[in-house]
C-alpha cells in the first residue's frame, strides 16, 4: 500500500509580492523598543463616540503628531549611490489591510499621508475605502497586482532601486512609518521585520485599558533611547490630543 504524499503549490502574485518583501526586510539591521500604555480614559472616551474611531487610525494620527516633532521618524537610510539618510517633509502612514481575492487572504497596504492633518473619521474612511470598496477600486490592490506580473528579476530590481536610491519615491510608493496589528483577532505581534524605519504593532488591550505597545526600528537611523522617548510621546499624545478630538467628536453628534 503506498504512503500518502504530499503535492507542489504554486506561488499566487500577491505572496511572491511578501516574499519580496521579507527579502528587503531581512537587511533592515532591526531592534526593538515596548512600553506598556495606559489608555482606560482613551479607551472609555472611544466607547462613548457615537463614531468608535479605530484603534488603527487613533494610533495612526497620534504617531503622525508625534513624527512632527521628530524629524528622525520621518528618515530613511538609503544606500546607492552613497549612504546618507532622506528626510521626508511629512509622514506617510502605511497600514496593513487584510483582504479577501478568489478565495485567498491578501494583505493591501493602505497609505494615509500627513496623517498628523486629518481628523479620526478622515483616517477611518482611507482604512474603510480599503476594507469594503470593491478590489477593483482600490488602487493600492492595482498597483500591486500590476507590479506581481513583473517578471521577479526585474520586479526586485525595482524594489532595490526605489528602496535604496530614491527617497521621495521611496516614501511614496512604501510609506514612512507602518503599523500593523491582529489585535481584533484575539492576538499579537511580539517581532517583526519591518521595510521602514520604523513599524508600531500591539497586542490586546485589557479591560483596564493597559496595552503593550512596540516600536521596531532601524538601528541605523535611530536608537533604542530615542525610540524610548518617541514611545512616551506617543502615549502623551493619545491619551491628550486625541483624547480631546474624541471629546469634541462627541459633543459636536449631541
Amino acid at each position: 500500500m503506498s504512503k500518502p504524499v504530499g503535492r507542489n503549490l504554486p506561488i499566487s502574485p500577491f505572496r511572491g509580492i511578501v516574499i519580496d518583501l521579507m527579502h528587503f526586510s531581512q537587511k533592515v539591521p532591526v531592534a526593538v523598543a515596548e512600553r506598556k500604555f495606559s489608555l482606560g480614559a482613551l479607551k472609555a472616551a472611544r466607547h462613548m463616540d457615537p463614531a468608535r474611531p479605530s484603534w488603527t487610525g487613533i494610533f495612526a494620527k497620534a504617531y503622525g503628531l508625534v513624527c512632527r516633532d521628530y524629524p528622525v521618524l520621518r528618515r530613511s537610510y538609503m544606500g546607492f549611490p552613497w549612504a546618507r539618510f532622506y528626510e521626508h517633509p511629512h509622514s506617510v502612514a502605511s497600514i496593513n489591510i487584510e483582504r479577501e481575492d478568489a478565495g485567498e487572504n491578501i494583505v493591501l497596504y493602505g497609505y494615509v499621508r500627513a496623517p498628523e492633518n486629518r481628523t479620526l473619521a478622515e483616517i477611518d474612511e482611507i482604512i474603510r475605502h480599503h476594507k469594503e470598496d470593491p478590489l477593483e477600486k482600490v488602487r493600492a490592490y492595482t498597483r500591486t497586482r500590476a507590479l506581481s506580473r513583473v517578471p521577479k528579476m526585474l520586479r526586485r530590481f525595482i524594489w532595490w532601486y526605489t528602496l535604496n536610491a530614491e527617497g521621495k519615491r521611496r516614501c511614496h510608493n512604501f510609506g514612512t512609518f507602518a503599523i500593523s496589528s491582529i489585535g481584533a483577532l484575539g492576538a499579537g505581534l511580539l517581532h517583526l521585520l519591518p521595510i521602514l524605519s520604523t513599524q508600531l504593532h500591539y497586542g490586546l488591550m485589557d479591560k483596564e485599558g493597559n496595552l503593550d505597545m512596540r516600536l521596531s526600528f532601524d538601528h541605523r537611523v535611530l536608537d533604542g533611547a530615542t525610540a524610548a522617548r518617541v514611545l512616551n510621546d506617543l502615549e502623551d499624545a493619545t491619551t491628550t490630543t486625541i483624547l480631546r478630538e474624541l471629546g469634541t467628536a462627541r459633543r459636536l453628534a449631541a
